[in-house]
């Protein structure tokens, strides 16, 4: 491991940070007051929920409002008619569609089918397929401070006709928005010994953020985004894709806890690479390399050495191939998908296990020709058996349920396993990746048999090298 100078610079703000564009002060209410309220049970304050989906990316799916008092139904529903909600983006008002809404003890969304319980919080779920549903715009986050109205245009009451919620004339504007799980990565930013600086967000195990002096070794967790993530923003890394967010989230921090760290390539972009992507770029790979050196030296006792993984998506994948030839000593596995890299590298890697996969029908990187003159997954996969790596393939629709989904690959696994083979290549079948072809990761990082395959590899601990082997 190189060593690195003391001018380098590793910064990570302490705590949660929710969204840059949003607000976290109060909105100013008329009259000088708090939001207006009507009734015997005003409104303190209205908050956006928004949530980071595996193929709509990141979209403002609820409204919170917390009410002074308990809200106790006694039974009853609250229609949704009840309330009319209005989004306010780039100068444009349209109405959202409310789905359901409950009462619930925290500003919440709550999945199960008889939601909520009594509590201060109503929330007024919205369609996700509604036009104006989006958080984010081509690259950064939409302004949506204030954006969204609320208001309530009919009584609530229990069954037995007594009120619980009367209906008003003032609208209620959001004070702030929350993101589970995106609103739990610190923000940071690292400058190499060169003077490049790459933002990242932070992921910290709750056992660590618990007890900082545990002995506890925890995996570590590098995510590479994809091409359209390339911004100045320290956000749409985690919220265009859930590949950050699928490590982080509680069910998988409950069985894994990992620390993740989720890089940002900055505008403008670099595109100095050996193929003309991001992340083979020297500045950028030279960076990163730094940053994880870095990372783990201020962890000591905390990273498990032996055990630090790849998981990238299209120009991250490409990264993905380019940094395991760089560096074949370091990684324990890697998720690469849709990517492309150099077939001639292939034979340093042989020895990593990899679970790669590519949409048959790709336009945006061919699965067979790749992108800028080098090759698509396919084409790297042959280039892996020649160089003497068992590789285990396996095609499928991409549109499966989930369950099939997994049950294919579970079959695939026990195939590998059964031939030795630590190297997997799932294709997904032309006509079969919703959205775009191109996305064929919707399903990669929701597919519990793939994370929990790549968290069960590991390597002897070992220094990390920042040499060409």
């Amino acid at each position: 491991m190189r060593s690195i100078p003391r001018r380098t610079v590793l910064a990570v703000t302490a705590g949660a940070v929710a969204a840059p564009t949003v607000s976290t002060s109060a909105t100013a209410a008329p009259f000088g007051g708090r939001q207006a309220a009507s009734g015997p049970n005003p409104v303190l304050r209205t908050d956006l929920l928004t949530q980071v989906t595996p193929r709509n990316n990141w979209l403002v799916t609820a409204v919170a409002i917390q009410y002074a008092h308990r809200i106790d139904l006694r039974g009853g529903t609250v229609p949704p008619t009840a309330f009319q909600v209005q989004a306010t983006v780039g100068g444009k008002t349209a109405a959202r569609t409310v789905t359901r809404v409950y009462s619930h003890t925290s500003a919440a969304v709550d999945d199960r089918s008889d939601p909520g319980r009594p509590g201060d919080r109503l929330i007024i779920e919205l369609d996700p397929d509604d036009a104006d549903a989006r958080a984010v715009g081509t690259t950064d986050p939409l302004p949506l401070d204030r954006a969204y109205s609320v208001r309530q245009v009919a009584d609530v009451r229990t069954p037995a006709g007594e009120p619980v919620l009367e209906a008003g004339p003032f609208a209620h504007r959001n004070d702030d928005v929350i993101t589970p799980v995106v609103d739990d990565f610190a923000a940071g930013s690292f400058t190499d010994s060169a003077g490049f600086e790459l933002d990242f967000r932070l992921y910290r195990p709750a056992g660590f953020l618990r007890n900082p002096q545990t002995r506890t070794r925890y995996p570590l967790v590098v995510t590479l985004h994809g091409g359209g993530e390339v911004a100045d923003n320290n956000m749409t890394q985690l919220t265009s894709n859930r590949i950050a967010v699928t490590f982080a989230k509680p069910e998988r921090q409950r069985r894994n806890p990992a620390f993740v760290l989720s890089p940002q390539i900055p505008l403008p972009r670099p595109m100095d690479g050996p193929d003309g992507t991001d992340w083979t770029d020297a500045k950028v790979q030279a960076a990163l390399i730094e940053l994880i050196d870095t990372f783990v030296r201020e962890h000591p006792g905390h990273v498990d050495t032996g055990r630090l993984y790849l998981a990238g998506l299209s120009s991250g994948g490409r990264g993905i191939y380019s940094l395991l030839a760089e560096r074949p000593g370091v990684f324990a596995a890697a998720l690469p998908t849709a990517g492309w890299g150099d077939a001639a590298a292939m034979d340093r890697i042989t020895h990593i296990p990899i679970w790669a996969d590519h949409s048959v029908d790709d336009p945006v990187v061919p699965y067979r020709e790749g992108r800028f003159g080098n090759p698509g997954t396919w084409t790297l996969m042959n280039a892996l058996e020649t160089a003497g790596a068992r590789v285990t393939r396996g095609e499928w629709a991409n549109d499966l349920p989930k369950a099939e989904f997994e049950a294919r690959s579970r079959a695939l696994l026990r195939q590998a396993r059964a031939t030795g083979s630590h190297v997997l290549f799932t294709s997904y079948t032309a006509g079969t990746t919703p959205v775009s072809p191109h996305l064929s990761w919707a399903q990669t990082y929701e597919n519990d048999v793939v994370i929990d395959w790549l968290f069960a590899q590991s390597r002897q601990p070992a220094a990390l090298i920042t040499s060409r082997r």
